[in-house]
Formats: C-alpha cells, structure tokens, sequence
C-alpha cells in the first residue's frame, strides 16, 4: 500500500498504435490496406523514448500486435530503456464489433508475440478505443482465462464509442461475470454535478487548454489518488499524412497535433510519472491476486 506521506506516482501509458490504425479514420482507410501506408510509429515511439529518457519517467507501453509483428525490434528498445510492455490487442478493433471467439484468438495471438519478443509474461491489457463496455463485458472472463492480471479499459463516462458510467473512478479489483479477479484501473476523470468529464489525455488533452488538463489531473491527486494518463505516438507527429475524413473525424485526430509535445514535456515535469503496475503495487490493488488462466503460457521455454 502506498505511504500517504509520499508524493503521489501517477501512471503513464503510450498506446502503441499509428495513425492510420485509428478509430476516428476507419473510413479512410481500410485495413487491408495497412501495410501499403507510410509507416510512422517507429521513429514517433523513439522520440517518445528520448523524451522520457531526458525527464527520468517510465511508461508502460500498451502495444498492438500488429505493431510488434513488424517492428519487434521497437518492443525490445521499449523494454531496455526500463519502461513496461502490455497488451493492446492485436488489429485494433473495436471489441464490441468481435465475437469472442475472434477476440479470444486476437488476444492470445498479440500475447504471445510480445512474449516472445521480451521474454516476460505480458500480464495488463488496454482494448482499442477503450471499448470493453456493458456490451462486450464477457472480454473480462476472456482476459483473466488468457493470463492477464490487470486491465486499463474502461472510462467511467458517457460517449458514443466506449464507456461504463457508474463505474469505480479509482484503481480497483472488479469480479468478472464468470467470477475472475481482474485488477481495474480506469481512464481519470473529473467529477462534476451530475456529469463525468474525461481528463486523462489523448485527445481530451489536445483539446484542453494546457491549464485545465493540469488543474484536472492536480485535483486528484489532491483528493489522495493517483491518476493515469495516455497518450499515443502519432499525437506528436502533426507532420503525419491528412486522411479524407468527416471533419469530427478530422477535429478529433489532428486538433492541436502541433503543441502536444510541449505540452506532454511540461507535464513530465509537474506530476510524478511510472508504469501502471508499479502504481497498482503500490495502491494494494495487485495483492494476492490469482492468475485465472485455464491453461499454461509458455514463455522462453518455461511454463508460467
């Protein structure tokens, strides 16, 4: 449990995605399509890498399957600079378009590439644009049976693509229907009179004035919690290709791509930052917590 005496570590998360892989630009791009794209999330994540390096702060790097297939080499450099490696699936689909037999295979197939890229058990998830909701809650049975401890999915927010509101707004253990423990820790948020807004980064943070994503995120930790931030690598690329798209497709992914950056770097040096397992730790929410899994992973040869 965490020393209330001590300045409150928050968690840091990069979804490892490009910018052609995203919801938002799904009508633009089809994913067959993928492979023919201007690839940019290599020399975005290592930019991403030299910044952290500069301001002493670890991540953990939920990262899509697709992504480590074809760039395992970024997942190694990710692991030796100290920072965490998770799951972000594995074609970022929306989970709630899946059947579960489809997410089942997506998911143990992205696991045990990155298992096999790092050498370690891959034990937190995150799904694609935070779409493990009502509707696709039978992906938190599937994600306890494939080997997974902790999840960072869900917003407990209204929104027309994810969200559970009145759900838990901190870091806990949430029982799954099939009875699994899965530790939770949910996207941050603000609590107003009678509504919940979104204040933990991504587009909320581009969209924000810089003040108010810093007062937001500042208020809880006043109120003695910590908070999770995400971003993702395309977010400081405003140089990245413009899709065709509708144009709240178009505010959404490209508002304020130019200051990002500068506004993450200013961040790293008000809030305390480390891996989502390192501030699960130490909120008690992973201790004693069972592997769920019905079946063995392999890992380098041995049985987990």
């Amino acid at each position: 449990m965490r020393n209330n005496t001590t300045p409150i570590q928050n968690a840091l998360t990069i979804d490892v995605e490009d910018y052609f892989q995203v919801a938002a630009l799904a009508e633009a791009v089809d994913r067959n399509d993928w492979h023919s794209m201007e690839y940019r999330v290599e020399s975005n994540v290592n930019r991403l890498l030299e910044l952290l390096d500069s301001e002493g702060s670890k991540a953990t790097f939920f990262t899509l399957g697709w992504v480590a297939d074809k760039s395992p080499e970024l997942v190694r450099a990710i692991q030796k600079a100290g920072h965490e490696v998770a799951s972000h699936g594995y074609s970022h689909q929306l989970i709630y378009n899946q059947t579960p037999e489809v997410f089942r295979e997506e998911t143990r197939r992205s696991k045990k590439i990155l298992e096999d890229i790092t050498g370690e058990a891959i034990t937190g998830y995150r799904a694609a644009s935070y779409s493990i909701t009502n509707q696709s809650r039978w992906a938190l049975d599937i994600l306890a049976e494939e080997g997974f401890t902790w999840d960072s999915s869900i917003f407990p927010v209204h929104h027309d693509r994810y969200g559970m509101p009145g759900t838990p707004r901190w870091p806990h253990r949430l029982t799954t229907d099939k009875g699994y423990e899965l530790a939770e820790f949910p996207l941050s948020t603000l609590k107003f009179p009678g509504y919940t807004l979104p204040i933990a980064g991504g587009g909320y943070f581009r969209l924000f004035p810089y003040w108010f994503s810093k007062w937001g995120l500042g208020s809880i930790n006043r109120q003695g919690q910590p908070f999770v931030f995400y971003l993702h690598p395309w977010e400081i690329d405003p140089g990245q290709p413009r899709l065709d798209v509708k144009w709240f497709s178009r505010f959404r992914h490209y508002n304020n791509l130019e200051v990002c950056e500068q506004r993450l770097t200013r961040l790293l040096r008000q809030f305390r930052f480390t891996t989502m397992s390192n501030v699960l730790k130490a909120e008690g929410v992973l201790d004693g917590l069972p592997v769920n899994t019905t079946e063995q992973t392999q890992v380098s040869g041995v049985a987990l």
